[in-house]
């Protein structure tokens, strides 16, 4: 057997106070999807950083080789040479320039000492349509679907001749149609032998692409084994150390009186380009109610309105504890009892260069504050709390929150939620980009705060999370309400009916 593509051998990696990699090997064959898989902070970012040439040679003990060679990358640019190219999560693109400058960005074409324009356009052309990529070159990137600027990232370091692509959760933002074209697209490129190590907490698409599982934990490498004959519930037990029996454990729930209610709820942004439309339902206390829906139908939009963050009201009522509610902002609708985890922890939610505890506090500084400050024994104390109840993975509740695995940023989200005792909890995909232990550990928060009395409105863009942790389910169709299903109603078959606006089974 030829040699991989790329191998790690015995990596060490370590940071003041943390040992982020103990030993770990792993390797990518030419023609193969190589799944990383492991809980956050296992060490899967720290690796694929090793990789590409992020974290330089001389900064861990260990080896790197390519095609059986070793190779000593001190920068993003010798991995790039050798053919590895690392697409993270935050894409490395200038957003206001063009599709065209995007592709060739850092390796221009010149012509008696001037960029040659027509030749970088011919070849960003050739390199986006072998993608399946129709997009107009001169569009400035950042207005760009999600999915189409993933894919000129991707044009961009196959022109540099990548031999081995790192796709870091590749489907995390984007829409269904989205994900499926890109998953198509791996499987095309490892059939012309490309090497792909894909990294994902949707366990159904690494089952569904990678040739091998490796699986870390805590920093090592617990298993490596072929796909086809994985047990999915062995890769789990490996990615968390304990075996999970239910990955939705939602326990019976004991609904009371209605805390929010809307009634032919309409809405419309600034400039008239998005609304919702007769939109109605009910969120009783201590029930879970989802909201579900395809990209684009107003999922969101319809929690943020909720949260006076979005659009004006222009139809229809809003009611809390039976009397009517219209929050002018969010500070208003935090007075009031409602509390947003919004779907951008990182944009929307964290203070990410603050601490932990800092976010933490952020919703309570107002009780914890004494004479105008702020009473830093008591705010230690709840934090310490909280830390503790929520089990968030940090070397300190001082350590600055942008540091923290994804799992245990929207812990920190969750927690500040809570801590201001909300009627009602507006929870915006708070699983995305988590991995399956985590994900059950925030799914047993939902259930613990469903029996203090709490009603919860879930927004999931997964299925099988929106029908396993929601008591009922409303799902919205181009702004408006296509539907009301209970636990006992919600298959993925009529709930994607209803997205589409089909009849059962057509």
């Amino acid at each position: 057997m030829s040699a991989p593509l790329l191998e790690a051998r015995g990596i060490v990696k370590s940071f003041p106070g943390v040992v982020a990699l103990r030993g770990v090997s792993f390797d990518v064959r030419a023609g193969e999807i190589h799944a990383l898989c492991g809980e956050n902070g296992a060490g899967k970012s720290t690796l694929i950083k090793v990789l590409s040439g992020v974290h330089p040679f001389g900064s861990y003990d260990g080896d790197i080789l390519v095609d059986g060679a070793p190779a000593r990358f001190l920068s993003v640019a010798d991995a790039q040479k050798a053919g590895v190219a690392a697409i993270a999560q935050e894409l490395a693109l200038v957003p206001a320039l063009s599709v065209a400058e995007n592709v060739r960005l850092g390796d221009w074409p010149t012509k008696s000492g001037l960029v040659d324009w027509v030749e970088a356009r011919r070849d960003a052309r050739e390199w986006l349509e072998r993608l399946g990529l129709d997009a107009d070159l001169d569009t400035p990137v950042e207005k760009l679907a999600a999915g189409q600027r993933q894919l000129v990232e991707i044009a961009k370091a196959l022109r540099r001749r990548a031999r081995v692509l790192i796709l870091d959760e590749p489907t995390a933002a984007l829409a269904e149609s989205e994900a499926v074209r890109l998953m198509d697209l791996a499987r095309t490129l490892r059939a012309e032998g490309i090497g792909i190590v894909y990294i994902s907490h949707r366990l159904d698409e690494v089952f569904s692409l990678a040739d091998r599982v490796t699986v870390l934990r805590d920093g090592a490498t617990v298993s490596t084994r072929s796909a086809s004959g994985a047990d999915r519930s062995a890769v789990i037990r490996d990615m968390v150390g304990r075996e999970i029996s239910d990955l939705f454990p939602r326990r019976a729930p004991h609904p009371g009186a209605v805390r929010l209610r809307a009634a032919g709820l309409c809405a419309r942004d600034e400039g008239g380009t998005r609304e919702l439309r007769d939109i109605s339902f009910e969120a009783r206390a201590g029930e879970v109610l989802g909201i579900g829906g395809l990209m684009g139908a107003g999922r969101s939009e319809l929690l943020l309105h909720l949260f006076g963050a979005w659009g004006e009201r222009v139809g229809g009522t809003l009611e809390l504890d039976g009397a009517p509610f219209s929050p002018a902002s969010p500070k208003e609708a935090l007075e009031a009892g409602l509390s947003l985890v919004a779907e951008d922890r990182r944009r929307q939610g964290l203070v990410l260069g603050q601490s932990v505890g800092f976010n933490l506090s952020l919703s309570t500084l107002d009780a914890l504050s004494r004479g105008g400050l702020v009473d830093a024994a008591e705010e230690q104390s709840l934090n310490a709390r909280d830390r503790e109840d929520l089990r968030i993975k940090t070397p300190s509740l001082d350590s600055v929150v942008g540091g923290l695995s994804g799992g245990n940023q929207q812990k920190v989200l969750i927690g500040r939620a809570r801590r201001s005792a909300p009627k009602v909890l507006l929870l915006d995909e708070p699983t995305r980009g988590v991995d399956v232990g985590a994900k059950v550990e925030i799914y047993e928060l939902v259930n613990r705060m469903t029996e203090r009395g709490i009603a919860v409105i879930l927004v999931s863009s997964e299925l099988p999370e929106l029908i396993g942790m929601s008591d009922r389910i409303v799902m919205l169709r181009e702004g408006r309400s296509a539907g009301e299903f209970s636990r006992a109603e919600a298959t993925q078959e009529r709930l994607i009916a209803a997205a589409l606006g089909q009849s059962e089974g057509a």
